[in-house]
């Protein structure tokens, strides 16, 4: 007959520890990291748009102002619905 090993165990009559209570309630876990998260991006957002000067960088490699055009020169006032006396861009002092 087979007989079967039993191993002693060790009785926890008094020794349980207390269960350590969550910071947050798990119900509402993730709308409070939400919440976290979406106030970060909210700060940046509003932090990298109030900036009184808009920092310039260098120009690109191999880069030559000479062969680009200003953006105001390249408009045609006709598309907007506005004649060439309306405008100051083919007026040039």
């Amino acid at each position: 007959m087979a007989s079967k090993k039993n191993k002693p165990r060790e009785r926890h009559i008094g020794k349980k520890q207390p269960q350590k209570k969550p910071l947050i309630d798990p119900r509402y876990k993730n709308a409070v990291w939400t919440v976290i998260i979406v106030i970060v991006l909210l700060i940046f957002f509003i932090v990298n748009n109030t900036r009184s000067v808009p920092e310039r960088g260098p120009y690109p490699p191999n880069y030559d102002p000479a062969k680009h055009e200003h953006p105001n020169t390249s408009l045609n006032p006709e598309l907007y619905g506005l004649s060439a006396k309306d405008t100051n861009i083919h007026h040039q002092q």
